[in-house]
């Protein structure tokens, strides 16, 4: 990937920010779009202290607001890549919870349109955009329909968007349980208890990591073959 230009939304924790260190490492030059000043400080330091740090780009928007997003990326160069790593785990039940719970959760469906509506007219030849599904998608739960109901809908888009917007090609990613910093306030602390027994239900008796949802997400960039495919990286728990 070396001096090629990587753009990832949602680049300050979590998958974002391993596959925007892990692009930096394969030689590429990254551009990190986050809401948080402060983590993606934590991300420039994290790229310094490997000496990766002159390629590293920075800049703080909400992917939810499209005129800021556009505004970014009128002033980022080509991307040859874009990574959408925005989403959130959106709980509740139906019959009893909010029914706004599934506006909540599809703000990654909203935030990925504005990212890609921005990016594609600047993007280069031959580049690739990948979005972010999930699990629940093929294994939805009791209690977090709306988190579903989002998942989906953003794998369907890259879908669509492989024959809208060709021949950039698009990809979804289908993380499974991982050890992300957005459920530190969802389980507190009991998140390793939780992660722990889940673990003992899937067939590699392991959860993946956001080092190894970066690689996947690379690897879709970089496979010219690759298109309006979701990739799942869940160690096999979907079909458990």
């Amino acid at each position: 990937m070396k001096g090629q230009h990587v753009v990832v939304v949602g680049a300050s924790s979590g998958i974002g920010r391993a596959a925007t260190l892990a692009a930096l490492q394969a030689g590429a030059n990254v551009t990190g779009l986050a809401r948080s000043p402060d983590r993606l400080h934590s991300l420039s330091g994290a790229a310094g202290a490997h000496g990766l740090g002159g390629r590293l780009t920075t800049r703080s928007v909400d992917a939810l607001d499209a005129a800021a997003v556009a505004r970014v990326f009128a002033e980022i160069d080509a991307p040859t890549h874009l990574l959408v790593t925005v989403g959130s785990f959106v709980g509740g039940g139906f019959r009893d919870g909010p029914v706004d719970a599934l506006a909540t959760a599809l703000g990654r469906v909203h935030a990925a349109a504005h990212v890609v509506r921005a990016a594609v007219p600047r993007m280069k030849a031959g580049g690739s955009i990948v979005l972010t599904g999930g699990l629940s998608t093929d294994r939805p739960v009791a209690g977090a329909w709306a988190t579903a109901v989002a998942t989906a809908a953003s794998e369907q888009l890259a879908r669509c968007l492989a024959l809208e917007l060709a021949p950039i090609r698009v990809n979804a990613l289908s993380p499974g349980w991982t050890d992300t910093p957005m459920w530190d306030p969802i389980l507190g602390a009991g998140k390793a208890a939780m992660f722990e027994s889940v673990a003992t239900k899937i067939p590699t008796r392991a959860l993946a990591t956001p080092e190894e949802l970066a690689d996947a997400a690379l690897f879709l960039m970089r496979n010219p073959s690759m298109n309006a495919e979701v990739l799942h990286v869940d160690s096999g728990h979907r079909l458990v």
